[in-house]
């Protein structure tokens, strides 16, 4: 859970059945009520409509963690890290990085750096988009060491250039309907 809303929606379902939580965070509740297996069934049932499901296995849950630390950072924090990222998913789930790029890599397939540089890809395509930012001021807000860089790792990810990549999008977009004078 990342957003506020799907706090929101967890802590509704939750509440629709009758169960208290202490906190809410990183793909985690913390639930005050003892839950019965019937209550956590029809739990996971109504966490599954609203696209989420309930994970109990440790290795997992601590994935998602990863996952969510990851994409925090990417897609809703404007300052640069101070620390590596390494360093940072250490201190922030109190587990050694080697054991956390293990477990992550095992669950996930993919290291921890190629999940962090795709999702910093995907936040330079949203911007590339949606905002009226050139590559350099991208490179800039995403904290790249250089426009090269940013520029090589796109191409490397997605097989085209960033400024290739804002052409298709826009050439897919029909212009607007004139008005009749």
């Amino acid at each position: 859970m990342v957003s506020k809303r799907c706090k929101i929606i967890v802590k509704s379902e939750l509440e629709t059945l009758g169960l208290h939580c202490s906190a809410i965070d990183l793909c985690e509740v913390e639930i005050v009520d003892d839950i019965s297996e019937d209550k956590r069934l029809k739990l996971d049932k109504k966490l599954r409509e609203s696209g989420f499901e309930l994970i109990s296995e440790r290795n997992i849950i601590l994935t998602e963690k990863i996952k969510t630390i990851i994409i925090e950072l990417v897609h809703y924090n404007e300052n640069q890290l101070v620390i590596n990222l390494s360093d940072y998913l250490s201190i922030k789930l109190k587990y050694s990085y080697t054991y956390l790029a293990n477990i992550y890599s095992k669950n996930q397939g993919e290291t921890i750096e190629h999940f962090f540089i795709t999702n910093k890809i995907e936040k330079v395509k949203e911007l590339l988009i949606y905002e009226d930012l050139n590559i350099t001021e991208i490179a800039d807000k995403l904290h790249f060491s250089s426009v090269a860089h940013l520029s090589n790792l796109f191409k490397k990810i997605t097989g085209i250039t960033p400024s290739q990549y804002k052409q298709l999008c826009f050439f897919d977009q029909k212009p607007p309907k004139k008005k009749n004078q």
